[in-house]
C-alpha cells in the first residue's frame, strides 16, 4: 500500500511541474487555480500516507491514546493550505482586473484535462480513509447544496441517476468537475470573442468553490483538535449515563467527559460513586459494557462512599455510655482574669487601699468577712471559692472541674467515667 502511494506522489509531483509551467506559457490563472487542486491532492497523498503509518504503531507509555490524532492535524494542515491557495488567487484576480493581460489557448484545454484525469484517477484509485471520513461527517459546502437540489431535479426526471447525484457528491469529485467545466468555457469564450477577462472570472469562480468546498472540512477537523463532543452523539451518551446511573450499586456518575480522539474513534472519562457494600469489579464491568457501544477509549474511576458519622469522643468509651446523638457539648465560659479583682465584692483593688467598706453577710465597716458556704451553683468564673473536693464526690454527684466544687447544676450521661477522667495543671493550687 505504501509504495503505491509513493508511486502516486511521484506522478504527481511530475504533473504538477508540468502544469505550472502550462499556466506561465499560457498566462492563464483560471488554469493556476486549478493546478493548486493538483497540489492539494500531493497533501492527501501524504496524509493517507500518515494514516497508514498510524495504523501500523501502537499506542506507547509517551502516547497512551495512539497517534490517531496526527491523522486529524494532517487533513487540517491540508484544507487550510489549500483555503490559503484560494485567497491568493482572488488576491490576483482583484489585480488582473484593473489590467487584463491577454491569454493563450494552445496549452489551456490540455493542461484541464491532464489536471482532471490525473485528479479523479487518484481519488478512484486510493482509498483516503481520513478525507473519506471527513468528506461524510462535515457539513455540506454551498456547492454541494446547490447541485443536490439541481439533482433532485434531474432525479425526479430521470430515477436511475439517484444513486450518483444523491443524497450528495463526493465533494472532490464535484469540484474536480466543476473546476474543468469552468476551464472549459474559457477555453470557448476566449477562442470566439478573445474575451480574456472571463479567465480571471473563472479563476475567481474555482477559487471561491475551492474555499467553500474546503472549510466545512476545517471547521470539523479542528473541532476534533479542540477535543470537542460531536454534537450527532451527545443525545445517545446521556441516554447512556442514565443508564448507568441506574445500575445496581451504582449512586452516583459525575466528572463525565467524552471528546473526539480521531476520526470515528470517541474517548472519555467518568467517576462512578457506588455503595459501600457493592462490588467494585461487578460495577467497573457493566458500566464499560454500557459505554464501549460508543466510547472505545474509557477511563472509568470507581470509588466507595465515604460518608462516616463524626465522633464526639476519640478516646475509649464504657459500653453502658448512651449514644453520641444523646450528648451535647455544653459550652464553659472562660475564667476571667483574677490579677486585679477581689476575691469577695469582684471590685477592682489596690495593694496600698483599706479593706472594703461592705461585704457579704457582715454588719459594718471594716470587719472582716466571713465567707458563709452556699451548695447554690454559681456563675463558673466569679472569684468564688468552695473548696477543693476529691475526684471521687465530684464523680458521685455529676460532672465536675477540679477546683470548683460540686456542680449539681449540669446533668449529663457520662455517670460511669473512669476515675481518671482527665488532666488539670491546676491540681493542688488554690483558685483565686
Amino acid at each position: 500500500m505504501s509504495w503505491k502511494i509513493l508511486l502516486f506522489g511521484a506522478i504527481n509531483l511530475t504533473c504538477t511541474g508540468f502544469l505550472l509551467m502550462w499556466c506561465s506559457s499560457t498566462n492563464s490563472i483560471a488554469l493556476t487555480a486549478y493546478t493548486y487542486l493538483t497540489i492539494f491532492d500531493l497533501f492527501s497523498l501524504i496524509t493517507c500516507l500518515i494514516s497508514y503509518w498510524v495504523m501500523m504503531r501502537k499506542p506507547s507509555p509517551a502516547y497512551s491514546f495512539g497517534f490517531e490524532r496526527l491523522e486529524v492535524l494532517a487533513v487540517f494542515a491540508s484544507t487550510v493550505l489549500a483555503q490559503l491557495g484560494a485567497l491568493f488567487i482572488l488576491k490576483e484576480s482583484a489585480e488582473r482586473f484593473l489590467e487584463q493581460p491577454e491569454i493563450h489557448t494552445g496549452r489551456l484545454l490540455v493542461g484541464t484535462f491532464v489536471a482532471l484525469s490525473f485528479n479523479l484517477f487518484t481519488m478512484l484509485s486510493i482509498r483516503n480513509k481520513p478525507f473519506a471520513y471527513v468528506s461524510e461527517a462535515a457539513s455540506t459546502s454551498w456547492l454541494q447544496e446547490h447541485v443536490a437540489d439541481l439533482s433532485r431535479s434531474l432525479c425526479g426526471i430521470i430515477p436511475g441517476l439517484s444513486s450518483i447525484f444523491l443524497p450528495r457528491m463526493n465533494p472532490f469529485v464535484l469540484i474536480d468537475l466543476a473546476g474543468a467545466f469552468a476551464l472549459c468555457i474559457t477555453y470557448m469564450l476566449i477562442e470566439i470573442n478573445n474575451y480574456f477577462a472571463v479567465d480571471t472570472a473563472s479563476a475567481i469562480a474555482i477559487a471561491l468553490m475551492t474555499f467553500g468546498t474546503m472549510y466545512p472540512m476545517s471547521v470539523y477537523s479542528g473541532k476534533v483538535l479542540l477535543q470537542t463532543t460531536p454534537p450527532h452523539v451527545i443525545g445517545q451518551l446521556d441516554k447512556l449515563i442514565r443508564e448507568v446511573s441506574t445500575l445496581d450499586g451504582v449512586l452516583e456518575v459525575r466528572n463525565e467527559h467524552f471528546w473526539t480522539l480521531g476520526f470515528g474513534s470517541l474517548a472519555g472519562s467518568v467517576h462512578v460513586r457506588i455503595r459501600r457494600d457493592a462490588n467494585e469489579q461487578m460495577v467497573l464491568a457493566h458500566v464499560t459494557n454500557r459505554l464501549y457501544t460508543l466510547v472505545s477509549t474509557l477511563t472509568v474511576q470507581i470509588f466507595k462512599d465515604d460518608w462516616i458519622r463524626p465522633a464526639l469522643l476519640s478516646g475509649p468509651v464504657a459500653a453502658n455510655v448512651l449514644n453520641f446523638s444523646d450528648h451535647h457539648v455544653i459550652p464553659m465560659p472562660p475564667l476571667k482574669g483574677t490579677d486585679d479583682s477581689n476575691p469577695v465584692t469582684s471590685t477592682p483593688t489596690k495593694p496600698s487601699s483599706p479593706p472594703p467598706e461592705f461585704s457579704f453577710n457582715t454588719p459594718g465597716k471594716n470587719v472582716s468577712p466571713v465567707i458563709l458556704l452556699n451548695t447554690q451553683t454559681r456563675p463558673f468564673g466569679l472569684g468564688l471559692n468552695h473548696g477543693h473536693a476529691p475526684y471521687s464526690s465530684v464523680l458521685n454527684q455529676g460532672l465536675g472541674v477540679p477546683g470548683i466544687g460540686a456542680t449539681h447544676g449540669f446533668r449529663t450521661g457520662f455517670t460511669n467515667i473512669p476515675s481518671r477522667y482527665g488532666t488539670n495543671n491546676r491540681i493542688g493550687q488554690p483558685r483565686p
